[in-house]
């Protein structure tokens, strides 16, 4: 605890560097920082309480969302949200749990969102848990993390009992999200509330004047990775709302009326900073979709707005358009109306409101924005979203960097690269070769303190202030970056050069028969050299509608071979592929859905 005279001095500091950071922003000589009609915030408690007040969005809807399978989806305004979080806020405090390291774990909902900002605005440090995660791992990371306190959709009510039975857990307190009583020693969250707000109204004000220090440790965040253990990474107050103040300058969020679709686990960076905090920071709503086997169902229901996802999202809608398209007969006609509508965009005629309305109804009708993030997509899919008539964004970012580290801007958008790097933050390639691909470092106040418990692994990715991002690429004259692949993954061929699988990958991806990849090098029969190999997993429709339905795994390799005999043409000896694999079951992968590159499984 700080006296009064430290805590206002700890605040001047917190609101003169949210000044700064706007002033730059404000001052930005960049055309495409163009939107600046948010405001300096210091911590997320001053974002939350600003939002929500009578002078911006105390009345507008932040959240829609389906309690009950039988109704539709319910609305919550900024200002009930704001009453909740204060109120779980204050009995969180009232249980002795100020200071505390408290796990928030399920699907994405309100309650999530209530949990969330009612730990990290004046309880404790929050530790968001991912929801697909072993018995084992959630042991683990709770040990590892120290957590007190749970909050959980009831689905995990089992792993919750035993971990606060058990005695090398530190887990004392279990809040579930879904009940409506106590229950065998587990708190009910909407009870806590409804407790909260009897305080609140009698005067406690313990969570609203609890302090907070933008630059101390706010929130530890587990990467899920693809090898090793997860990594805690340690973010600040300060780190988050530098991305929630820098991104939206480069694409417009409308306040008031912008919608979006909140289908990635909130757990996650990606969603949380984007798809979460940024619409609350912005005045905008979100729609929690009720799973992914309802995202057709609930884009039509919600009719949002902006859509945040990743690669296999939207490669998926788009073949799923595609099919129906070449069902229709209509492929030749659509591509010749979408090569026109590029040009007539040019000059601010779209011609997608006129020929591409049922498509558009796959997004709901209303959908103006697709940000693409969380690894490289098929800058083809962007191409035709945007020929489509929606704006189709390309982001990069990492969790140690909060996790926006470069974006598209929505005027300037180029397809194939990453984007640049945001007012007030710098991205740079190190030690580029010949060819001016290197490691792209980021550096701002949105990178990480470090990792939790590990100065070792600190010191080796943050350097003079620089986040080594372990993504190898290169930068265009306009300041775009192109990533090529990841230092970890690089295969060293016997000539010295480097080949990067997903480079591989994605000219696989352009296959139609090829539904996934994964591109790893094996020793040659006389183990003097390596070869490339290729291990596809293939798309049963393409399958079917190209050599029938009963069609061999040799009538399949043969037509493999054909297309990447084709590929193969146009790459340098030393990347061809020389073997591929045919893959039956679906690859390992992380909680996160990327392919674990080095699980020995994946290369059988």
């Amino acid at each position: 605890m700080y006296t009064p005279e430290e805590y206002a001095k700890i605040k001047e500091r917190d609101m003169a560097f949210a000044n700064s950071i706007w002033d730059q922003i404000i001052n930005s000589p960049d055309p495409d920082v163009r939107y600046k009609n948010h405001r300096p915030i210091m911590d997320l408690r001053h974002m939350l309480q600003t939002s929500c007040s009578e002078e911006l969005y105390a009345n507008e809807v932040l959240m829609y969302q389906k309690f009950d399978k039988k109704k539709g989806f319910e609305p919550i305004l900024y200002k009930e949200y704001y009453e909740m979080v204060n109120a779980l806020g204050t009995k969180l405090v009232d249980l002795g749990l100020s200071g505390e390291k408290i796990s928030v774990m399920g699907d994405n909902c309100s309650q999530w969102a209530v949990a969330y900002m009612a730990v990290i605005c004046g309880t404790g440090i929050v530790v968001p848990l991912d929801k697909e995660l072993s018995d084992e791992s959630v042991r683990s990371l709770t040990e590892r993390g120290n957590v007190k306190c749970v909050l959980f959709k009831h689905k995990h009510e089992s792993i919750m009992k035993e971990l606060k039975a058990s005695p090398d857990s530190p887990v004392e307190i279990l809040i579930d999200l879904d009940i409506d009583e106590d229950a065998d020693g587990v708190l009910s969250y909407k009870k806590l509330i409804e407790e909260g707000k009897k305080m609140l109204a009698e005067g406690d004000r313990r969570f609203l004047d609890a302090q907070i220090d933008a630059e101390a440790l706010a929130a530890i965040l587990f990467t899920s990775g693809t090898t090793g253990n997860p990594k805690g990474v340690m973010l600040s107050h300060k780190n988050i709302v530098t991305d929630l103040m820098v991104a939206p300058t480069v694409f417009n969020v409308i306040p008031r009326e912008d919608v979006f679709f909140s289908v990635l686990p909130l757990h996650h960076s990606y969603e949380c900073t984007c798809g979460f905090l940024i619409p609350i920071y912005c005045g905008a709503s979100i729609g929690y979709c009720e799973g992914l086997k309802y995202i057709r169902k609930n884009l039509e229901e919600i009719k949002p707005t902006i859509f945040l996802g990743v690669p296999a999202l939207f490669e998926t809608l788009d073949k799923a358009i595609w099919k129906n398209i070449r069902k229709q007969g209509k492929e030749k006609t659509v591509r010749k109306v979408m090569a026109i509508n590029r040009k007539t965009k040019k000059i601010g005629l779209d011609l997608g409101d006129i020929f591409f309305k049922d498509i558009r109804k796959v997004f709901g009708g209303r959908m103006r924005t697709l940000i693409c993030g969380g690894a490289a997509i098929n800058p083809m899919v962007l191409e035709d979203m945007k020929a489509f008539g929606v704006m189709a964004l390309q982001g990069y970012g990492l969790t140690e960097c909060a996790p926006m580290g470069a974006l598209n801007p929505d005027k300037h958008a180029k397809s194939t690269s990453i984007g640049k790097a945001f007012p007030a933050c710098d991205l740079k390639i190190h030690e580029p070769d010949a060819e001016g691909i290197g490691e792209i470092w980021i550096k701002g106040d949105n990178v990480m303190m470090g990792y939790y418990e590990d100065p070792e692994e600190t010191a080796n990715v943050l350097v003079d202030g620089w986040l080594r991002s372990g993504d190898i690429g290169f930068m265009d004259s306009e300041g775009y970056a192109v990533i090529t692949g990841r230092a970890k993954n690089v295969i060293i061929a016997k000539n010295g050069k480097n080949v990067f699988p997903e480079e591989l990958e994605y000219n696989l991806s352009n296959i139609p028969l090829v539904q996934e990849s994964m591109v790893f090098s094996e020793d040659t029969e006389d183990k003097e050299d390596i070869k490339i190999v290729a291990s596809i997993i293939v798309d049963p429709d393409e399958v079917a509608e190209r050599l029938g339905e009963n069609a061999t795994d040799e009538e399949i390799l043969a037509a493999l071979w054909k297309e990447v005999d084709k590929l193969n043409e146009e790459q340098p000896f030393f990347k061809r592929i020389k073997a591929i694999k045919l893959r039956k079951e679906e690859f390992v992968k992380n909680t996160s859905k990327k392919i674990i590159r080095f699980a020995e499984e994946n290369k059988r």
